[in-house]
């Protein structure tokens, strides 16, 4: 039976995002909330919304069976989860299915197999993918660890297993470290994410972070849509994506995505999917693969000129691809700005009312929010109030067009990040494309 009814397990720009695309293909739809989001604007822009407990999100956005319940009275037959909360929880997923809806995303068995991450180290080995040296799966004592690392050489990193966001992940730059390090990452694992498991590989130094975007459908036809580059993050946090990657060439885009395309291939993946990458010295190397939609979707998007939150469904209901046979070129290039409610040097999170909220526009500007005028951030979640997203014919131009947008976004009530992506944009590294997952650190203004 076809979709017709789709049910937003998730909140801000990303269940508003869903409902615009359903909206598009005639489905209708249904919003969840918490107490603290009864007046955010996927609730108002649904077909139908339901109240799923109070602000924590474990009691609301992270509740199975509120979730399962509020599709059931309302009748939807689909699900989709968005990025975060549920979104690769392999026993959600089942669940939904096992209710007679579907899951708009891969099967529960793609997401246990490439979700934790030291068994999608071990599928991607086997798939011949490169991976960096470090240890066959969880390392189960400190012993362990330290073997791993003296084969391997220091500096080193852990981390969680089940882990993501730069949590229950620690470098190491010695042996006199390497306790404190793996004892911190265990416990940190545990208090995130329900297990100590902890994997430990090399460290490399100045690497980029690029990843790529894939595809599958139900009918075995997996597709890589290009790359995007994320190395300007701060703890493991992403702050900038852009695509094409400044050093990536087309010889070396098909070498990634043919990569990525053998490790989906090895697993049945369905679905949207993202293979994370590091790069550095002219060689990949696997780091982990997000089972769900990206936050920074919108840059491929962008570069493509693909729909991927349709695509999600339509695939999910069974269809193929809508995707062209053949190789295609990114056309542009696109640079996505997370702004988020917090501040710009210390990044501690600014919750508060928006006294003003004025977004920008012209050629080349796509602004993805949930957020308005007088709306409220709560505190119990993430920060993130928008994404700015510009195109140009070419990486020049996207700057040009950023500087422009940036300076015409106006907040007021709550500090934001918009002052430091606009310094950003005028650094001489950031516009020679050379940067690396440290640049936040060398970073000056």
């Amino acid at each position: 039976m076809a979709i017709s009814k789709v049910l937003i397990a998730n909140r801000g720009e990303i269940a508003l995002r869903i409902i615009l695309a359903c909206k598009e293909m005639g489905l209708k739809t249904v919003a969840v909330h918490s107490e603290a989001d009864r007046d955010a604007l996927h609730v108002r822009y649904a077909d139908h919304d339901v109240c799923i407990g109070p602000a924590l999100s474990r009691q609301s956005y992270l509740s199975i069976s509120s979730i399962i319940a509020a599709a059931e009275i309302t009748g939807a037959d689909a699900i989709h989860p968005g990025y975060g909360f549920l979104a690769e929880n392999a026993h959600f997923a089942e669940i939904v299915g096992e209710c007679g809806m579907t899951f708009i995303g891969p099967t529960p068995d793609a997401i246990r197999r490439m979700g934790d991450k030291a068994v999608a180290r071990e599928n991607a080995k086997k798939a011949g993918v490169p991976i960096l040296p470090g240890s066959d799966g969880p390392v189960r004592s400190f012993d362990d660890a330290a073997a791993v690392a003296k084969e391997i050489g220091f500096p080193v990193i852990l981390k969680a297993s089940a882990g993501g966001g730069g949590r229950g992940m620690r470098i190491c730059g010695g042996e006199a470290d390497l306790q404190s390090a793996y004892e911190t990452a265990r416990s940190e694992a545990e208090r995130a994410f329900g297990s100590a498991d902890v994997y430990i590989e090399k460290y490399l130094e100045r690497p980029r972070h690029i990843e790529i975007q894939v595809f599958g459908d139900r009918f075995g036809r997996i597709v890589s849509l290009g790359e995007r580059e994320c190395s300007i993050q701060r703890r493991h946090q992403k702050l900038i994506e852009e695509s094409p990657s400044p050093v990536v060439t087309e010889e070396l885009r098909k070498e990634m995505g043919d990569a990525a395309i053998r490790l989906c291939q090895s697993v049945g993946y369905e679905n949207a999917g993202t293979i994370e990458f590091l790069y550095q010295d002219g060689r990949f190397y696997f780091m982990e693969m997000n089972t769900r939609i990206q936050v920074e979707h919108a840059v491929t998007e962008e570069v493509t000129g693909i729909d991927l939150v349709k695509e999600q469904i339509r695939v999910a209901d069974g269809k193929p691809l809508s995707i062209p046979e053949g190789p295609f070129r990114l056309r542009g290039h696109a640079i996505e700005f997370r702004v988020n409610a917090e501040d710009p040097r210390t990044f501690a999170p600014n919750p508060g009312k928006l006294k003003e909220f004025h977004v920008p526009g012209g050629p080349g500007v796509r602004i993805d929010t949930a957020a308005y005028r007088d709306y409220v951030v709560p505190p119990h979640y993430d920060s993130m109030i928008a994404k700015l997203v510009v195109r140009g014919k070419d990486r020049l131009e996207a700057i040009a067009r950023g500087r422009r947008a940036l300076d015409l976004f106006i907040i007021e009530g709550v500090k934001t990040s918009i002052p430091l992506h606009r310094a950003i944009l005028d650094d001489d590294r950031f516009i020679r494309g050379d940067i690396s997952t440290r640049f936040m650190e060398e970073f000056e203004w």
